[in-house]
């Protein structure tokens, strides 16, 4: 497998430095939160090898009282990217085929590429509020398809897909005896509708995927999961993950099952602070001038794009953002689209610095035109 590095992940702000960025908007989370604010105590914790599948306490914790999930339908991993990795090198190889909505995460489509297996892309429109054609992906499905592999919500445009939309995949999947694989990793910042359970509920040709790093502010600690019903699948998953790498650390586990124990209070603080800033987000995009968006309906992001009557040197634009104002969006290019399209993030700033950082953006805009 040939590897190549991701965009996204050489410009992120932990690359670039943290010290260099006053005004973050390109994350697509909370704001990371500091270990003294969990009031958590670790110092009789054994240091010992963990289960291979994550602690007991803490895949009972992810499936949230399912009546449909086991604990044992939930794998461990550390992070949400290594999940999608184990799920990708698992399910695929040359001889296979995917079909993946973008923009997307890199991962989604970068780890395929490095399998080197076939992969039908299906693009989602601005021009259609980034609407999902269930035909599309029907017309894209061959006889070797292994893989549909969407996320929901949506990153970076902050989408959130019909049911009705989920549960035609969830058929055609089954239809192609193929996996539908759902990247949830924003599932918890869904901060205006009740959340839904996890899609693997519903089949056990479903891959649902998630982590503590976006809602919870705690991307530090390296811990997602994978859920999924199929018990000889899972058994591969497991083999995947003890040759990566064995087991999670147990200091990592702990405090995600921490943070999942105490989930209600923690994400009714993350919600308000997310529908602050979005009310002002909203008022802002209401006033734009040169920025037009498809109003997100979870998550912290949007995919903003320069309206149709403006033109910019993109490339003097970001940088003059970043070495003048010392403020970030997140680059279209980051997913595969043209610069014209940035990812605004309005979870992780305070709200001071949300404010700060629009105008900023703004004024950037203005220069560069």
């Amino acid at each position: 497998m040939k590897y190549v590095r991701m965009p996204i992940e050489i410009e992120s702000p932990e690359e670039m430095g943290y010290s260099t960025i006053q005004y973050n908007l390109a994350e697509s989370s909370v704001r990371d939160i500091r270990l003294s604010d969990l009031n958590i105590d670790l110092s009789n914790l054994v240091l010992f090898y963990g289960e291979h599948k994550g602690i007991p306490k803490l895949r009972e914790t992810i499936k949230e009282k399912s009546k449909i999930l086991s604990a044992d339908d939930v794998l461990v991993t550390s992070g949400a990217a290594t999940a999608l990795f184990i799920a990708a090198t698992t399910l695929l190889n040359p001889a296979d085929h995917l079909v993946v909505i973008r923009p997307n995460y890199g991962i989604n489509l970068e780890t395929p590429r490095a399998i080197n297996c076939a992969i039908s892309i299906i693009d989602l429109k601005f021009e259609e509020e980034f609407a999902l054609d269930v035909n599309k992906i029907r017309k894209a499905i061959q006889p070797n398809t292994k893989l549909i592999s969407i996320t929901n919500p949506h990153n970076p445009t902050g989408k959130v897909f019909d049911e009705n939309i989920i549960q035609q995949l969830v058929q055609l999947a089954e239809e192609n005896n193929c996996r539908l694989l759902v990247d949830e990793t924003y599932r918890d910042l869904n901060f205006q509708t009740p959340l839904k359970p996890y899609v693997a509920e519903r089949s056990p040709n479903v891959i649902s995927v998630s982590s503590v790093s976006k809602s919870f502010g705690a991307p530090g600690i390296r811990i997602g999961w994978l859920i999924c019903r199929d018990k000889k699948l899972m058994h591969d998953f497991l083999a995947v993950k003890e040759q990566i790498c064995l087991c999670n650390s147990v200091v990592d586990e702990e405090i995600a099952f921490h943070l999942l124990h105490n989930k209600k209070t923690i994400l009714e603080k993350n919600h308000e602070h997310i529908r602050n800033n979005f009310a002002y987000f909203k008022q802002w995009f209401a006033q734009q001038k040169y920025l037009e968006w498809v109003e997100p309906t979870a998550g912290v992001v949007c995919f903003a794009r320069l309206k149709a009557q403006y033109k910019m040197d993109t490339e003097m634009f970001y940088e003059k953002l970043y070495s003048q104002y010392s403020t970030i969006v997140g680059p279209g290019h980051w997913f595969e689209q043209n610069k014209i399209y940035m990812r605004i993030g309005f979870g992780y700033p305070v709200f001071e610095e949300l404010k700060t950082g629009l105008n900023n953006l703004n004024a950037c805009l203005e220069q560069s035109m």
